[in-house]
């Protein structure tokens, strides 16, 4: 039997090469926010890199209602919502909303999953949908690490009972994400990307960064050459499926502000070079 291949370690920050980022796609839960909040200088880091120039979408599993008020109140071109079954952008007449499925298979597949995650709920102690599931169109949560306080243990046996259902369940940092359908954070960004700018993210794209910090971010850190881990998801590499590339010293929203910082000095550097 062959041994599994050891995973990268990811460098730092100031090793990667961001002179040809055009834009950011951000997690929110333990990238954006600091202690579960959004801090001021978070929010005024957005607002650098949109007056900058630089496109910035959200990218989490938060509900779309969450989605709707981020996509209105914040200095962000869209906001893509519950793990990748939706995402709003701004267009000529407002704010748009794209669902990835169609109408009668979101129905189907929201009745069944309400069956099946209620069926996994009544064989974890203390397992509960998360307050926010109330919000949601697409997938559902469980919190773990929010209100509740179910740990590594309950995190896992409750994402091992979903997909033996055959539920798709990804972690968050504080969340267990379930759906049911064939799309996840990645599909869902490439199809903001031909929908909003009519552009094709090409594999390993360096006109794109991608920050995160947790498991249900690993298939866009293994999609994007500049995948960036702020400083928390050291508590996860171990287990993730595909580490960032690159990681920030600070953790949570200090440390994308950090990455920030990077941005708009490179920005400022290369248009001084021209």
């Amino acid at each position: 039997m062959m041994a599994a291949a050891s995973k990268a370690v990811p460098r730092p920050l100031r090793e990667a090469d961001l002179s040809r980022v055009e834009g950011v796609f951000t997690d929110v839960d333990g990238t954006l926010t600091t202690g579960h909040r959004l801090r001021a200088d978070t929010v005024r880091a957005l607002e650098r890199l949109s007056a900058s120039g630089l496109r910035v979408v959200l990218v989490s599993g938060r509900p779309a209602g969450w989605g709707e008020a981020w996509a209105r109140q914040l200095p962000v071109d869209g906001v893509i919502v519950e793990n990748g079954g939706l995402f709003f952008l701004r267009g000529k007449r407002g704010l748009r909303k794209v669902y990835l499925e169609a109408p009668a298979e979101r129905v189907a597949n929201r009745r069944r999953l309400e069956k099946e995650v209620g069926r996994v709920l009544k064989q974890v102690p203390g397992a509960r949908l998360s307050v926010d599931s109330a919000y949601t169109e697409v997938d559902l949560a469980v919190d773990y690490n929010e209100e509740a306080r179910l740990g590594e243990a309950g995190a896992s046996r409750i994402e091992a009972l979903l997909r033996a259902r055959g539920v798709t369940a990804v972690r968050s940092s504080v969340h267990v994400n379930c759906w049911l359908g064939r799309f996840d954070k990645l599909s869902a960004t490439r199809r903001f990307a031909r929908v909003a700018w009519g552009e094709r993210l090409e594999p390993r794209d360096g006109r794109y960064v991608y920050v995160g910090d947790s498991f249900n971010d690993a298939p866009m850190f293994q999609a994007f050459e500049l995948g960036v881990g702020v400083a928390n998801v050291r508590a996860v590499l171990d287990r993730i499926d595909a580490p960032p590339a690159f990681i920030t010293r600070a953790a949570e929203g200090k440390g994308f502000e950090e990455l920030a910082r990077a941005l708009l000095a490179r920005r400022g550097r290369g248009a001084r070079e021209e």
